[in-house]
């Protein structure tokens, strides 16, 4: 049933489109076969998901559709289904969290490329044609661009370097550039025709409302050029997006829980594809971008930022042996 609109403009229809198996590479007409898909859990984020909505839809030029994805919450589906008459706004049909809620709207996309913004995250412009302008290469499967915190009083916190900005969903110094391994969740693109070879998310994984669980796209990702070897996945700067960073992950208290989920987050996606592929960049990571990392901090007389970068890698390696562990 469409529900009115509230705010004087006519509704759109609200259907489910579906998908046709597109099963060979084919070049891409930039940016005008694309759907662009935000996953929301709470009414607590509406003005975030009001922004990100609001820079896909302002993008120039702009994608064919915009889907909501509301993730098992009837308040916010209701709200946003008046309140956004131009986008399609539907209720996650899988498993909560975040990759049924992707996974529902990869369902729904008939469009070349499915594009995935965060609901806390706002597109700058040109985000989208810089995202979709690579697909000219038939190689390239996927594509990302990179996220810029957005902090809740302007300042970076004390302890977090700049090296563990991935913490809060966003890139990082000494994040891979180019061809990667995996893109970051919160600003990244796929062939649709990808999920119709290797598969969609694996919902066993991923965060689920605030359970700062992840590496989804990590082994979609490796999933991916598994499949084909000659594939490229492509991170673009140029496409970039603003990651608002709330109030409650800027503490030690969130730095040590989100990396110890992320160890366990890696150990579950080394069950799935080999502990080798699931680590690789994190092994450089850890041993040459960390080092590197605690050297320039105290070399600045930065010493939090020294002790975050040790409490990180301490807690994620721990989450890393309890998840490989306790299977």
């Amino acid at each position: 049933m469409n529900l009115p609109s509230t705010n004087g403009r006519a509704p759109v229809e609200r259907r489910h489109v579906a998908a046709t198996p597109v099963l060979t590479d084919r070049r891409i007409d930039p940016v005008a076969d694309a759907a662009v898909v935000i996953c929301a859990y709470t009414e607590r984020r509406w003005d975030d998901i009001t922004r990100a909505i609001s820079s896909a839809l302002d993008q120039t030029p702009g994608p064919s559709r915009v889907i909501l994805v509301v993730d098992h919450d009837d308040a916010l589906y209701r709200r946003a289904f008046q309140a956004f008459p131009e986008v399609e706004v539907v209720q996650n049909e899988r498993a909560r969290g975040l990759s049924g809620a992707r996974n529902t709207a990869i369902q729904l996309c008939s469009e070349d490329v499915v594009v995935f913004l965060d609901d806390d995250a706002s597109a700058e412009p040109g985000w989208l044609e810089a995202l979709t302008a690579p697909y000219a290469d038939e190689r390239v499967q996927a594509v990302g661009g990179v996220a810029e915190p957005v902090w809740p009083d302007g300042e970076r916190p004390r302890m977090l370097a700049h090296e563990l900005d991935w913490v809060v969903g966003c890139s990082y110094e000494g994040q891979a550039q180019g061809d990667v391994r995996n893109l970051i969740g919160c600003n990244m693109s796929f062939r649709r025709d990808v999920f119709e070879r290797v598969g969609n998310f694996e919902e066993s994984v991923g965060r689920i409302g605030t359970l700062p669980l992840g590496c989804e796209e990590t082994e979609l990702c490796i999933r991916v050029t598994r499949h084909d070897p000659a594939a490229r996945i492509v991170l673009r700067p140029e496409a970039r997006v603003r990651h608002r960073v709330s109030a409650d992950r800027v503490h030690w208290k969130y730095l040590v829980r989100r990396c110890y989920a992320e160890g366990i987050s890696k150990a579950a996606i080394s069950r799935l594809v080999g502990a080798s592929e699931a680590t690789s960049s994190e092994r450089t990571y850890a041993t040459k971008v960390l080092p590197r990392g605690v050297a320039r901090a105290l070399r600045r007389g930065r010493p939090s930022q020294a002790l975050g970068i040790v409490v990180g890698l301490g807690c994620t390696v721990a989450g890393y042996v309890r998840g490989a562990v306790q299977r």
